[in-house]
């Protein structure tokens, strides 16, 4: 029963307690007879049992608003300090992964607008020198999922009591175990084992998902799905659209779960694999991977699809909003988190936040720059540097990938494609021009010519196919993410996209449903979102800085069901704040509301600020995981929204305003 309606429940529960001792009275009355003394009085039967309310169902609302009513600030910036977050009812605790101090934070929520830290929650018991990568909370008890000091190795799983924090048991998972979820009754675990390389690509774990069963806590059973029977399969997902491509790789060490989704009866679970821009989707009773789901692309040549794609490289006259389509332009979508539900028409769709992540190992060693190519591997490229008439070597020592300067010395686009940006044959021409797609960060492994055996095919410096040519010719180029949500049915086909939206509204050029207007707030004033249109999350001044990489960058995603509407609520990692769909029907979401708690825009160093006594004055950064809390389990009785962002080490409490 929810708590809009319990006020009633007491009244109800007298007048059936009344009508109960009335039939009985009765009964009593005409069961004996007073002038017989030798009749045996008839026996008083027992009052049958109340029987349960049946609770009201939930009111469906027709709008909502999301409104901060409280937070929890670490005092600590740009270390991770707030990042994913789980929540008891029972206990009305908040728990945070606080990735700094490779530690869980225990708030205590009993009051949402006053969050209070209760304790700091270690795991160096469990694994000498750990960070804890996420938190799940089910029916009393919380679950770690703990990587180890060398992420390569093995991680644990370690679960507790909510609440007195009492160690249960731990186990060992997976390398890097990045995502962990309970099933919807609470018996079994999951978790997402990313099993990402070493920093020098030589060291690449497996990737898989260990399956726990909980049932008995204090003695977990792991099971482990993994991917070895899609080993030897490599050219066949390629062909599909899968992206397996590490140096070296199998397809089960270059898999890389990062995200788990579970159906309504715990029988499916969809992962992302984010690097290969697919899904993995997992009989959890056979704990077995049955399928490998492509996602494919995002035209951004199309109408509804566009992007801004440059940030004017910090030029003014360069600088501003500027989204269009742009043909031959292609997006992966590389999602990070999933959820699922089921829809009116009974069947379940999936929900994906589109990050794009590419794979950037060893960036940070000179050696690999160099020329090495065992120190690392860097698939990141600007369109400018791939692209260009005299080739790679120019960029030789800076920012070449060795493996990219292995496979040709230079790369063109086609002219049949990106005419009308200026391409001709052996010169990419004003289509690599800072205004154009020139800043763009892409992926130099994905859109180049190829044969039937994958191999790439050669032209000569002057666009012409040459089997003695040493040049890349470009069909396509792929960034990084979608720039969007979307959903897709239990087979990873897509229903809808928001396409464009995340961007457009940001722009001041669409708003909600309602009428909404994007907004900020900025030295106490509240101005229109295209004033900082596309910032970066960790300085100030960023205007238009993401529109070459990702754009807002949506990462964290989470549902909520109220009445019989589901609404999405997802994170924009880079531009901050959180949007409103409403998913209730999956081939037309609508656009509901938005909100962004950061005050500060306009610093340029908030890493030189004094954060513990300045930061509250910058407001939250870098929204990161996302916790949906029911009304008939909030502490307030309304239904609120939990958000971590790892930037500024906050965590919020929105409250959800519902219209009827």
């Amino acid at each position: 029963m929810s708590p809009r309606n319990s006020e009633h429940a007491p009244r109800r529960y007298r007048l059936q307690a009344l009508s109960v001792l009335m039939a009985a009275a009765m009964l009593a009355a005409c069961g004996g007879n007073d002038d017989d003394n030798s009749a045996t009085p008839a026996p008083t039967p027992a009052p049958a049992p109340a029987p349960e309310p049946t609770p009201e169902p939930e009111l469906t609302p027709s709008s909502l608003v999301l409104e901060k009513i409280g937070g929890y600030a670490s005092g600590v910036f740009g270390q991770s300090a707030a990042e994913i977050v789980g929540f008891d009812p029972q206990s009305q605790r908040a728990f945070v992964v606080n990735a700094r101090e490779g530690a869980l934070d225990v708030l205590d929520l009993t009051d949402p607008a006053a969050p209070r830290l209760l304790q700091t929650l270690r795991t160096e018991g469990i694994l000498a020198g750990s960070e804890v990568n996420s938190v799940a909370v089910k029916d009393g008890l919380v679950a770690l999922a703990i990587q180890a000091a060398d992420k390569t190795d093995p991680g644990r799983v370690a679960i507790y009591s909510a609440a007195d924090l009492t160690l249960l048991s731990s186990v060992t998972v997976g390398a890097l175990p990045d995502n962990i979820v309970f099933t919807p009754d609470g018996k079994t675990l999951l978790t997402a084992n990313e099993g990402e390389p070493s920093d020098d690509y030589q060291i690449d774990p497996k990737g898989s998902v260990s399956i726990i069963d909980v049932s008995e806590p204090a003695q977990p059973v792991v099971r482990t799905a993994d991917f070895s029977a899609f080993n030897g399969r490599e050219a066949e997902l390629r062909n599909q659209g899968v992206r397996i491509y590490g140096p070296g790789a199998s397809a089960e060490q270059d898999f890389e779960p990062e995200y788990i989704a579970v159906s309504a009866d715990g029988s499916t679970a969809w992962v992302t694999l984010q690097e290969n821009n697919a899904l993995a989707k997992i009989d959890i009773a056979a704990a077995r991977v049955t399928d490998i789901l492509p996602l494919g692309y995002k035209d951004h040549g199309s109408a509804g699809n566009e992007i801004d794609a440059s940030d004017g490289d910090g030029k003014p006259a360069l600088m501003g909003v500027d989204i269009r389509t742009w043909p031959g332009l292609r997006g992966l979508y590389l999602p990070d988190s999933i959820a699922a539900y089921g829809a009116a028409d009974g069947k379940t769709y999936l929900v994906t936040a589109n990050e794009g992540d590419a794979r950037a190992w060893g960036e940070d060693d000179d050696a690999y720059w160099a020329g090495d190519a065992k120190k690392g591997f860097v698939e990141e490229f600007r369109v400018k540097h791939l692209v260009h008439k005299d080739g790679f070597d120019r960029r030789a020592g800076d920012d070449l990938p060795p493996q990219l300067r292995a496979l040709a010395a230079g790369g063109l686009l086609s002219p049949d494609v990106f005419g009308y940006c200026g391409a001709v044959a052996g010169n990419p021409g004003d289509c690599r021009a800072d205004q154009n797609l020139g800043r763009l960060t892409v992926t130099w492994t994905e859109g180049f010519r190829k044969d039937a055996n994958g191999l790439p095919v050669l032209f000569n410096a002057s666009g012409v196919e040459d089997p003695a040519g040493d040049r890349l010719m470009y069909d396509a180029l792929y960034a990084y993410g979608a720039r969007s949500i979307s959903i897709r049915d239990e087979n990873g086909a897509q229903v809808w996209d928001s396409g464009a939206d995340f961007e457009k509204f940001t722009a001041n050029l669409i708003e909600t449903r309602n009428g909404k207007s994007c907004e900020l707030t900025s030295e106490g004033q509240t101005v229109p979102c295209k004033e900082f249109f596309n910032s970066n999350h960790e300085e100030g001044q960023g205007f238009d800085n993401r529109s070459d990489n990702k754009g807002p960058e949506p990462e964290g995603l989470a549902l909520g069901t109220i009445g019989e509407k589901t609404f999405a609520f997802v994170g924009l990692e880079r531009f901050g704040g959180v949007l409103v769909y409403d998913v209730t029907n999956p081939q037309a979401p609508t656009l509901e509301d938005y909100i962004n708690t950061r005050t500060d825009w306009t610093t340029a160093a908030l890493d030189k600020l004094d954060w513990p006594t300045e930061g509250a004055a910058v407001g939250d950064l870098g929204p990161e995981g996302l916790h949906f809390v029911a009304a008939a389990d909030s502490p307030n009785g309304q239904p609120l929204l939990l958000v971590g962002h790892e930037v500024s080490g906050t965590t919020t409490v929105y409250q959800l305003n519902l219209s009827y």
